[in-house]
């Protein structure tokens, strides 16, 4: 495989990776003017409701894939992943495209600090850990994970940030806590509230273009659903950011799963010039959100 699957467990482990040798400028160049990422909770660990649940690895990477470069994705943000799919992901969008691929991933753990496992696929073989994941195209890319604030009852969450030099761009992704009673439960959010705190704080870094994906589990401000204090919570991110899908000033947009929107994906004021939610999607309890945004 010409990329490099990470697997990040360390609180920071930035990765540089040099251009493979024998490939052309052009196939590892990403557009100079554009870049276009795809967000998705794929749901594929444990969560039985779902069609990708327990689905094998060769399938997983095939329909997030294909979705992916539906659009053009050169960054995929994805959530409820699992770590034992992370190389045939990579492998699949290297043949696929002709360009490199490089994918962070970081495995979910458990209150006692072990893995916080995918259930087997189909055929009984294991997945690895429930995990979130950043797939980048092109070369030259670092990656860092940072710890996030979490109930100790429950598993511990993080973002993963990749940085691109060459483009000046910083993409971090993340799944933050849910809101049930076996997660973030009290009353006014706080774990998920300290999240978006500290997300909001390392997605910035002085001379780079910040792009942040994921499933939030929190509505928008101006949505009227969802608790209050998940709006309150997120609202931050809007004065910092362009938000894929908001309209006419209000801070709200297109539902991504069950009817509320929960995945989210936030850009440089102005930068958004297109933006898209794949309702068709069946697959998982999330429909995949893309955004196109200018350099």
């Amino acid at each position: 495989m010409v990329g490099h699957v990470l697997l990040l467990l360390a609180s920071m482990l930035p990765v540089p990776q040099a251009a493979p040798s024998g490939m052309s400028p052009s196939a590892t160049t990403l557009s100079a003017t554009t870049l276009s990422a795809m967000t998705w909770n794929v749901c594929t660990g444990t969560n039985s409701n779902c069609r990708l649940y327990r689905a094998g690895a060769v399938e997983l990477a095939g329909h997030i894939g294909e979705q992916a470069l539906a659009r053009r994705a050169e960054v995929i943000f994805l959530q409820e992943f699992c770590t034992g799919a992370t190389g045939t992901l990579e492998l699949w969008l290297e043949r696929r495209t002709g360009k490199r691929w490089t994918i962070g991933s970081w495995g979910l753990t458990g209150q006692d600090g072990a893995p916080y496992a995918c259930h087997p696929d189909l055929l009984g073989r294991p997945r690895g850990a429930q995990s979130i994941a950043v797939a980048v195209a092109g070369d030259a890319v670092a990656f860092e994970i940072h710890p996030l604030p979490a109930p100790p009852w429950y598993v511990r969450r993080a973002a993963i940030c990749a940085d691109l030099p060459a483009r000046k761009i910083r993409a971090c992704g993340t799944h933050l806590s849910s809101g049930s009673a076996y997660d973030d439960r009290q009353p006014g959010a706080p774990y998920r509230t300290k999240q978006l705190e500290r997300l909001l704080e390392i997605s910035a870094k002085p001379g780079y273009r910040s792009l942040v994906g994921g499933d939030l589990n929190v509505s928008p401000p101006d949505s009227g659903y969802g608790s209050a204090a998940g709006r309150r919570a997120v609202a931050p991110f809007y004065r910092a950011y362009q938000e894929c899908d908001q309209r006419d000033g209000r801070r709200t947009g297109r539902w991504t799963r069950e009817g509320k929107k929960l995945d989210y994906l936030f850009a440089p004021k102005g930068s958004v010039r297109r933006c898209h939610v794949e309702r068709g999607v069946t697959l998982s309890d999330h429909k995949p959100a893309h955004i196109e945004v200018t350099l």
